[in-house]
């Protein structure tokens, strides 16, 4: 089956149904077999659309378990979670090596994370047993052009303070440049994790105006661009707050 389709005869059966043959290519790519459910619907005024029932529903495992260990680098959990969250884990685990127990260090080096890092996630259950990190947000709720418009506003806000506390030597406003990269690269976070998840869910990447997995990557390298706008602003700052003098001009 091609991209420009194939052409079938519509055929009259009964007294009020007509009858299009699917083609065999497309049932075989789709997993389907005699007697499972498609929707038909209408996409515009002349275009029939025919999906599994199923289509457009997440891949990603709905539970994941990070196990970690007393001697496990504060670092090395909080990528593990990312990473997690990467993968479009509805909910994350976080147990400690059997005979152990999460120390006070790790515990908070994940609340941070989740607070920090996470976008629209909340911890559920936090105790030295253990740690359930719920992913509560989606695409509905918050769309990635909708996320990007937002990390792009507060990147560019953050460079223009950056700049006037140095014109200023203005401590305040430089630390509240500081404070606020937390929030743009949370954003950034976010929105690749939806772009991980779109690649695999072509329903996903009808939603968000993409034609193919492709035209993730453009959007990827300019959110690590702005990324480095807000490092860079942040870089600014600290020296606003290093230099004694107001900067003149």
């Amino acid at each position: 089956m091609t991209d420009k389709g194939q052409i079938r005869k519509i055929q009259f059966t009964g007294k009020s149904s007509y009858i299009v043959s699917l083609p065999k290519d497309w049932i075989k790519d789709q997993g389907l077999k005699q007697g499972d459910q498609v929707t038909v619907g209408r996409n515009g005024s002349n275009v029939l659309e025919v999906k599994p029932v199923n289509f457009g529903k997440s891949s990603g495992d709905e539970s994941s378990n990070l196990i970690i260990s007393p001697d496990d680098d504060k670092s090395t959990i909080v990528r593990k979670l990312i990473a997690l969250y990467f993968l479009n884990s509805k909910t994350i685990n976080v147990k400690p090596k059997a005979g152990t127990r999460i120390s006070p260090t790790h515990r908070i080096a994940i609340r941070n994370a989740v607070k920090k890092v996470l976008m629209g996630s909340e911890i559920t259950a936090d105790s030295t047993d253990g740690i359930t990190v719920q992913v509560l947000i989606n695409l509905v709720e918050l769309s990635v052009d909708g996320a990007f418009k937002r990390m792009l506003s507060m990147a560019k806000s953050m460079q223009t303070d950056a700049l006037l506390s140095l014109k200023e030597n203005n401590d305040e406003l430089a630390q509240e440049v500081i404070n606020s990269d937390d929030d743009v690269d949370r954003f950034g976070f976010y929105i690749i994790r939806q772009l991980t998840i779109a690649i695999e869910n072509q329903h996903m990447l009808e939603e968000m105006g993409f034609k193919n997995s492709r035209d993730c990557l453009g959007y990827r390298v300019i959110v690590k661009n702005i990324e480095r706008i807000g490092d860079h602003a942040v870089t600014l700052a600290q020296d606003a707050i290093d230099i004694k003098k107001p900067i003149k001009g």
